[in-house]
């Protein structure tokens, strides 16, 4: 049995369940309302899912429809969401970039989680806003100083699809760069629509895909990457402390807009990306207007 951890439910009261999938892909939602308030790192630190299969075995959860409801990021606000860039071979070639040494890192304020289906603010004065899918990695216990690989697949609680959405006029131009500035835009890092546990999938051979308006534009697989979800745990963890939900998000494929070889992202875009096994987004984009707030569009479950 395949398990698949979701947060249900309007923005901000997002309620904690769990998706089982049987072998022959029957599925059905439970609530996690009776073990846990939320997903977050609390309850991956405690053994959360572990716990979660034995409740399953034994019938201890509640079955609940999933009908109409929106799907929320599949983790709590993070602490910390920690990016990799030009981790892909071909990606890097086509940013003109040597692949790196060691991983490229930078971070994305935890604010800019929201669901996965949740309507997509363009900045007002943007010209280049980019998609970027990308695996990301959930830890589930604390990383510091970790001495192996083995040690940091054991502190991965699972993997979700993340969008990295990017403003290339905001973070290239200049002579160091700035890609924070780029990379932290209100709602650019749509997350989810699961969390699968680590335990249910080899995140070394998944195939990623982003489709704008119908149109391939990113089709890969995460056998390209650089380095890998253990390598790069290990790796942060002897740089900063890595806690119970922090989201790292891994890198992304060719294929983006940056490349020249398709436009940027436009009011009126439809973008969805998948990976396999791990779920599908969809992102209708409109132009944020100055002063406004942008705001999270209830998508409900299909």
């Amino acid at each position: 049995m395949t398990l698949k951890f979701a947060r249900l439910g309007t923005a901000g009261n997002e309620q904690p369940a769990v998706i089982a999938q049987d072998a022959d892909g029957t599925e059905k939602y439970f609530s996690l309302t009776a073990m846990t308030n939320d997903i977050d790192g609390g309850f991956l630190a405690s053994d959360g899912i572990a716990r979660t299969r034995e409740a399953l075995d034994k019938g201890e959860l509640p079955e609940i429809s999933a009908a109409g409801l929106r799907v929320g990021a599949p983790v709590a606000r993070p602490g910390a969401v920690v990016a990799i860039g030009l981790n892909y071979t071909a990606h890097a070639a086509e940013s003109g970039a040597t692949p790196p040494e060691v991983p490229v890192v930078f971070l994305k304020p935890s604010n800019t989680i929201v669901g996965p289906f949740d309507a997509a603010p363009i900045p007002p004065s943007s010209e280049k806003y980019d998609y970027e899918v990308e695996l990301a990695i959930v830890i589930g216990r604390e990383a510091s100083y970790l001495s192996s690989l083995e040690e940091a697949e054991n502190c991965i609680a699972g993997y979700a699809v993340a969008n990295d959405l990017s403003e290339r006029d905001y973070q290239i131009p200049g002579a160091a760069g700035q890609w924070t500035k780029g990379k932290s835009l209100p709602a650019s890092t749509p997350l989810g629509p699961w969390l699968v546990p680590a335990a249910d999938i080899d995140p070394d051979s998944l195939r990623l895909q982003t489709v704008v308006n119908g149109e391939s534009r990113q089709d890969s697989n995460t056998s390209d990457m650089i380095f890998d979800p253990a390598t790069i745990v290990h790796h942060l963890s002897q740089y900063m402390v890595l806690e119970p939900g922090d989201v790292i998000i891994t890198g992304t494929p060719e294929g983006v807009a940056m490349s020249g070889r398709f436009p940027f992202i436009q009011p009126g875009d439809v973008v969805e990306v998948e990976i396999e096994r791990l779920g599908r987004q969809r992102q209708e984009y409109f132009r944020a207007t100055a002063g406004s707030t942008p705001g999270v569009q209830l998508h409900p479950v299909s």
